[in-house]
């Protein structure tokens, strides 16, 4: 059977897919609160016996959390893993919803048909893309084209506390050539797009004390030392006046831009007026030698995300605070150490404390960025599969924020992520009134195939 057998089975196929995806987005499984742990339990039961059914020998797992569903196909050519992630995140303000969050329903919106419902875009709806792309390959062919592993989690809106565990101490039996993600999206909602960059984090607050209690402005203002002050010269610091960032070899490890890539990131033809518009900016800050793209996806930077100190509440208060604390990130590229630079970053801001101050320091998470090769020639093989599919060619493009799991496939498992998904910029996630685009969902499924026909080919 061909693959146009396969996608015209899709196509035929895709209301009982939609109703399969409904089925699952009835199940509340909020990870985060204990409420709900029945109903996690119930989801991993739910793809346990849809992917039994498909003749995938699967099981729930037990973790000290919420059960991971795992299940193996064995077959000949590579060997794929796929990953997704049936928890979802709590649905609160309630009132905000236009319906009830677990009672999915198709509607009719001004830009198409969407899947309304808390799941439907993070991640159930993607998750669900590849396994009806299985399902109808199934059906076409009798088998499926390759060795196959499904890896589903039930805490990744939690914090995915048993997820390196349990990788570690399955390893072998996770392990594979590439591993699959679908929890990623459309270029500007519209191009199909393979992650390939992904940016670490690293997290520290700070507190500088001065005088051992608050003061009286009036009584000791001048000659006693404002924790305030020093603390905002100490981050009006970490950048100079061109936007770079000044902690001493913090840009040890960053890559320039690879040429091809430079030129394919500018053929999108990245709207940054409208994308800063949208918040009410006009003006890029940042790297001033950089366009607004590449600040996002390639380059690092470091961000104050809270800072107080003194007096803040109702009326004014003439005091000279004790303390002064601020919450600073920094978003990582290439092969930055977060290690390193946290003891840089330390190091620079208790040799700019003046005498009669001290500082304390509490860390807040340390992750490597990733970078995916894309010369592995799948990368290419999918990139053509999407393309294959979608209006636009598909596009190798970074990712400003962070997603573990990728890393922890490369550097737990020895095995390339490969990050494709299909959700849109609006697609609310983690806000009320989330959807997915049965757009997304329908060309979802079609392009999965199309990338499992390609990846499992000569």
């Amino acid at each position: 059977m061909s693959l146009q057998d396969v996608l015209d089975q899709i196509d035929s196929d895709l209301p009982a897919a939609t109703d399969r995806l409904l089925d699952l987005l009835r199940i509340p499984s909020i990870s985060t609160d204990p409420a709900y742990k029945a109903d996690c339990d119930r989801a991993a039961d739910w793809l346990v016996a849809d992917l039994n059914a498909l003749g995938i020998d699967t099981q729930k797992r037990v973790t000290p959390g919420h059960p991971m569903v795992v299940g193996h196909l064995d077959g000949d050519g590579p060997h794929l893993l796929f990953y997704g992630h049936y928890d979802v995140q709590p649905v609160d303000p309630l009132n905000l919803w236009a319906r009830d969050p677990f009672d999915p329903a198709i509607e009719d919106t001004d830009k198409g048909r969407v899947i309304r419902g808390r799941g439907a875009a993070d991640d159930k709806g993607q998750l669900m893309t590849f396994i009806e792309a299985c399902r109808a390959w199934k059906a076409v062919n009798g088998a499926l084209p390759c060795k196959l592993t499904f890896f589903l989690e039930g805490e990744e809106e939690s914090g995915s506390p048993s997820l390196v565990p349990f990788m570690k101490e399955n390893a072998d039996e996770l392990r594979a050539d590439i591993a699959l993600i679908c929890d990623t999206g459309l270029f500007e909602s519209r191009v199909p797009a393979i992650t390939t960059m992904l940016r670490g984090l690293l997290g520290e607050e700070l507190t500088i004390t001065g005088p051992s209690r608050d003061l009286h402005s009036g009584m000791y203002g001048g000659p006693a030392i404002n924790p305030i002050r020093v603390l905002s010269g100490i981050i009006a610091a970490l950048h100079d006046d061109t936007g770079r960032i000044t902690v001493p070899g913090f840009y040890d490890g960053v890559p320039e831009l690879p040429d091809a890539l430079r030129q394919q990131w500018q053929g999108l033809a990245f709207d940054h007026a409208g994308f800063l518009g949208d918040v009410g900016l006009d003006t890029p800050a940042g790297e001033q030698d950089r366009t607004p793209l590449e600040m996002i996806w390639s380059r690092p930077t470091c961000e104050v995300n809270g800072i107080w100190g003194g007096y803040t509440g109702d009326g004014f208060k003439t005091v000279l605070p004790s303390e002064a604390h601020a919450k600073i990130s920094f978003r990582l590229v290439g092969t930055q150490d977060p290690h390193a630079i946290r003891e840089s970053f330390r190091k620079m801001v208790t040799d700019m404390l003046p005498p009669d101050c001290s500082v304390e320091f509490h860390a807040h998470g340390a992750s490597q960025a990733g970078a995916f090769d894309i010369s592995d020639p799948a990368f290419e093989k999918a990139r053509q599969a999407l393309s294959d599919e979608w209006p636009d060619p598909a596009a190798y493009i970074g990712c400003g924020g962070s997603i573990p799991i990728a890393g922890h496939f490369q550097n737990i498992l020895d095995t390339t992520p490969m990050l494709i998904g299909f959700g849109k910029d609006d697609d609310q996630i983690h806000s009320p009134n989330e959807k997915y685009d049965m757009e997304s969902f329908h060309k979802g499924i079609r392009s999965w195939a199309r990338v499992l026909d390609a990846l499992t080919k000569g």
